[in-house]
């Protein structure tokens, strides 16, 4: 392509894994923003990259901190980077932000959740999430919890009745519904009784890869159907194996167009810009930390001490630029590409984040 296009990353990270705080940060479960490293690499490498905007995840996602104080805080903290950081980033609330912040040469950051546990059993919060910036939140992490089942939760329950009320809620203050995650039954109830389309930011196609953190045909083919989006990661799950490649990305970008149709797929990397300097040292800490998952019941099918949670081959600042090089191999024209690596996102904000965005 002879023009960089708008490049919107529905579940990233801005952070730079290599400080010292940042590591540490990564080996723990009760993480937090205030922990991230966001530096001059870390904001030079975003800006390279050509990344128009990301979806970050702030607020209780899992672990023994308080859910509703701790996202508070995490808002706080985030609100405070942005800032302080005014010329590099700017708040995402409406699609007009998203190309401000292209037109400007800023990184947009989008306020997500990778659990909706804060919550609480008061759906009000919803309102005060939304008032603070939040535009996606995630209804379920690999868990169960008390609106739905997670996509590692044996029983793949679907919604509970206070579910439901939360999709509603949801509904009522134009935030996005982020099926990422979810068990089966939990997406598909969900993007069926959602009024406005509903999302799966980062997974896989479980068609190609038979692992509960990917999605079903038939989940894939509901959200489009709707008017949702859907994002490939660049994550082990993409294989069975668990050495997923760029190869790979590429697959499951394809399977879903060929399920979902063109105007639905995008990206969601889930995984930082700034890559990982010293990888041997990262790998002797790597099985540590997958343990210490799976005896928190939150880690996933195909989590292994020797699965990069990234694809190697597809890291760094130039990562975007090379998964264009190999969409235009496989054959895709530049309308095609141009959809997948922003519009589509785009596009279904505006049905989503109306009439705030109009």
């Amino acid at each position: 392509m002879t023009t960089t296009p708008m490049i919107i990353n529905a579940l990233g990270q801005l952070d730079n894994p290599n400080a010292p705080r940042s590591a540490e940060a990564a080996a723990e479960l009760n993480q937090s923003s205030a922990q991230l490293t966001i530096d001059a690499r870390t904001l030079a490498d975003a800006h390279a990259s050509g990344l128009t905007a990301v979806n970050i995840t702030l607020g209780y996602t899992m672990g023994d901190l308080p859910p509703y104080e701790h996202t508070l805080q995490e808002l706080d903290v985030w609100d405070a980077v942005i800032r302080d950081k005014a010329a590099d980033l700017l708040p995402i609330r409406t699609v007009a932000d998203l190309h401000r912040a292209r037109k400007e040469g800023r990184i947009g950051v989008i306020y997500g959740f990778q659990n909706a546990v804060a919550v609480g059993e008061d759906t009000g919060r919803i309102a005060t999430f939304a008032d603070r910036g939040v535009r996606v939140v995630q209804l379920t992490y690999n868990q169960a919890n008390h609106i739905g089942d997670g996509s590692m939760a044996a029983e793949n329950r679907g919604l509970t009745d206070f579910g439901r009320s939360v999709v509603e809620a949801l509904n009522d203050h134009h935030l996005m519904v982020d099926l990422s995650h979810s068990g089966e039954r939990t997406c598909l109830e969900a993007a069926g009784i959602s009024r406005a389309p509903v999302s799966i930011n980062h997974t896989g196609c479980r068609a190609l890869a038979d692992l509960p953190r990917n999605k079903t045909d038939e989940e894939l083919r509901l959200v489009a159907s709707r008017g949702g989006f859907v994002g490939v990661y660049f994550m082990p799950f993409l294989s069975l194996s668990g050495h997923a490649s760029a190869a790979d990305v590429v697959e499951h970008i394809d399977h879903a167009v060929n399920v979902c149709g063109e105007d639905a797929v995008g990206i969601g990397t889930d995984g930082t810009i700034t890559p990982i300097d010293d990888l041997d040292s990262y790998r002797r800490h790597l099985a540590e930390h997958v343990a210490l998952r799976r005896a928190a019941g939150v880690g996933a099918a195909g989590e292994r001490p020797d699965t990069l949670p990234f694809v190697l081959d597809l890291r760094g600042v130039d990562q975007f630029r090379e998964l264009i090089r190999l969409l235009e191999a496989r054959g895709y024209r530049s309308s095609r590409i141009e959809k997948i690596m922003g519009k589509n996102f785009v596009d279904y904000a505006e049905r989503v984040w109306a009439p705030e965005s109009t």
